[in-house]
């Protein structure tokens, strides 16, 4: 079995705000499956993020949506490249995002990270898997 499409679903405040803050950084909007309670960000052709606001979330589970000083999830994403990476955590820090942590290089391996304007986390990553050291 393989899953062709991946919906990360994040509860917000504001979806205009969301919108405006992803498209900053470079994303596209599915327009056909947004509207004034969700707004979906293509990550890549397959896989989008739908920020939905906090009151549309509730009706999709029946637990409380998790307050912005608590961590429920960190999405990592990964880039062709450790600028790309960076680019889109400095746009990101630009527009209202926090770091998260400073970048880490561990050679075959760049990430850095920021918290959205909702307080979402994100772990933006570039690997050269050609470059990872064996494991003996």
């Amino acid at each position: 079995m393989k899953i062709n499409q991946i919906y990360v679903n994040l509860p917000v405040k504001d979806i205009q705000k969301t919108k405006e803050f992803w498209m900053k950084l470079g994303f596209s909007i599915n327009e056909q499956i947004s509207d004034e309670k969700t707004v979906c960000v293509i990550l890549n052709e397959n896989i989008f993020a739908m920020f939905i606001t906090e009151e549309y979330f509730q009706t999709f589970s029946e637990r409380p949506v998790p307050k912005g000083d608590t961590t429920q999830v960190l999405v990592a994403i990964g880039l062709d490249s450790r600028e790309e990476v960076d680019q889109v955590v400095n746009a990101a820090v630009e527009n209202g995002a926090t770091q998260h942590e400073e970048p880490q290089d561990y050679g075959w391996m760049y990430h850095n990270s920021f918290w959205d304007i909702n307080g979402h986390g994100w772990n933006v990553t570039f690997a050269d898997l050609s470059q990872m050291p064996s494991q003996h």
